[in-house]
C-alpha cells in the first residue's frame, strides 16, 4: 500500500473521529455545542460519515481512487471553509441556505472554519502535489 492510500485511511479515521466528538461529553459545552463552536446536526454527521466512507472506499479501491478523493474532497472542503470564513456559513452543511450570511466575530469565523480549511488544504496538497510526485512509472 502506498502513501496516498495510507493518507486516505488516515482521513477516513479522522473524519470518523469528527463524528464521535459530537457524542463525547468532554467535547460538548453547556450550550450543547462541540468545542463551543459547532452544533451537532444529523446532516453534519451525515456529511462527515459519507466523507469518511468515501475516503475508506477510495483507500480500499486503488491509488487512483485515493488521488481523486483528495483532489475532489480537498476542493469541496476548502471552498466550504473559504465561504464560511467570508460569510459565516458554509455550503456543505447547507448553512448558507439555512442561515444565510451571518454576522459573526472574525475569530469565531476563523476557528469555526479552520477544520475545513485545514483538511481541505491538506487534501489539495496530497492530491495535487504529493500524488504526482510519488507516482511510479511502470515501463512494459
Amino acid at each position: 500500500m502506498d502513501i496516498i492510500r495510507i493518507c486516505a485511511w488516515g482521513y477516513a479515521i479522522l473524519l470518523g473521529f469528527v463524528i464521535l466528538t459530537g457524542y463525547i461529553p468532554a467535547f460538548i459545552d453547556q450550550n450543547d455545542l462541540i468545542f463551543g463552536l459547532f452544533r451537532r446536526t444529523w446532516y453534519a454527521d451525515g456529511l462527515h460519515l459519507v466523507s469518511a466512507l468515501w475516503a475508506a472506499s477510495a483507500a480500499l479501491t486503488s491509488r487512483r481512487a485515493s488521488e481523486w478523493f483528495f483532489q475532489l474532497f480537498g476542493v469541496f472542503y476548502f471552498a466550504d471553509g473559504v465561504l464560511g470564513l467570508l460569510t459565516g456559513s458554509g455550503y456543505l452543511d447547507f448553512g448558507i441556505l439555512i442561515n444565510g450570511i451571518r454576522d459573526l466575530p472574525l475569530m469565531t469565523r476563523i476557528f469555526a472554519n479552520a477544520p475545513h480549511l485545514g483538511l481541505g488544504g491538506m487534501a489539495i496538497l496530497i492530491g495535487y502535489v504529493l500524488a504526482p510526485r510519488t507516482r511510479t512509472i511502470v515501463h512494459a
